[in-house]
């Protein structure tokens, strides 16, 4: 499916506003006291889904962009659902009413958050494997899912034992050893995510974006708006945002500087990197494409 080969002004405010949202809302984590917890998570999420919509409805037109949100939204939605009644695939847990209104017990605002990162996640494991412009082969989308999988996963672990243990806007009812959040969760998170990234592998195998070099600044602000979600988790060491301690739900104690610590290196050692590693390929690729438009025609 043909897309445009570079940003019109208005794409590029359009994006950078909703990009802006989100910021807005990762420095506004710092004030929940003034600010109020709901707005900072509707700032966040609905900052990341306004520009995940946006930017795949460029990539891959209004069609490719229904299909993305309906299979990310659609069997995240599904699994959240399935483990609350019976704990597959994430484990046993329940939602408070931080995270605002829910429908069949799952807040609206956590299946969008689904679809910010989990778009952007897509975005770094298609440059990643090279699929820019060309459709995956069958053993491609396998790769594409599990690498796509690992990178929202890695998401996941960086945030979930800050928003569950210290924060309670679910809670884990077994806890679990990592910082009161269980294994299970995580394995769950990359099933989930797997099963909707291979979907959508699959419909790119019949429409792939055709992007031109000159494109590729499309490609780079979705990873970098990966590598800003990864940064902003240095902004939880503000002293007084946490209490000292939390406990779990099975009374279990745990310290926030840990979890916050925790937090920090994930972000640092497995998301930084991840979104760095995707721009050097991306810049590589340009080289290569580059190369390939200046090259003779044999006659």
């Amino acid at each position: 499916m043909a897309t445009s080969s570079s940003l019109s002004k208005d794409n590029r405010i359009v994006l950078w506003s909703a990009f802006a949202l989100y910021v807005a809302g990762r420095i506004g984590q710092q004030y929940p006291d003034k600010i109020g917890v709901l707005t900072i998570v509707a700032l966040q999420v609905l900052g990341a889904a306004a520009f995940a919509l946006v930017h795949s409805s460029i990539l891959y037109r209004v069609r490719g962009m229904l299909v993305f949100s309906g299979f990310c939204m659609g069997i995240g939605g599904i699994c959240e659902c399935l483990s609350l009644r019976t704990g597959f695939p994430f484990g046993h847990y329940f939602f408070t009413d931080l995270m605002g209104p829910k429908i069949l017990q799952v807040p609206i605002l956590l299946v969008l958050a689904y679809l910010g990162i989990g778009y952007c996640s897509w975005v770094l494991g298609v440059v990643l494997l090279g699929y820019r412009s060309k459709p995956p082969t069958v053993p491609g989308m396998f790769a594409l899912a599990c690498v796509a999988g690992f990178i929202m996963m890695a998401w996941d672990l960086s945030m979930d034992a800050i928003w569950s243990t210290l924060d309670r806007a679910w809670v884990w009812r077994d806890g679990g050893i990592f910082f009161g959040v269980p294994l299970s969760n995580f394995v769950g998170w990359y099933f989930t995510a797997f099963l909707f990234y291979l979907a959508f592998a699959i419909y790119c195998r019949e429409q792939p974006p055709r992007m031109q070099p000159t494109g590729s600044g499309l490609w780079r602000v979705a990873i970098l708006f990966y590598g800003v979600c990864a940064g902003g988790n240095f902004l939880v060491f503000r002293p007084g945002l946490f209490p000292v301690s939390a406990t779990d739900a099975t009374g279990r104690l745990w310290m926030a500087k840990d979890i916050l610590v925790a937090s920090v290196l994930v972000s640092l050692l497995v998301m930084m990197p991840l979104a760095l590693l995707a721009w050097l390929r991306l810049s590589a690729q340009e080289v290569e494409e580059l190369a390939d438009c200046s090259a003779p025609v044999a006659q």
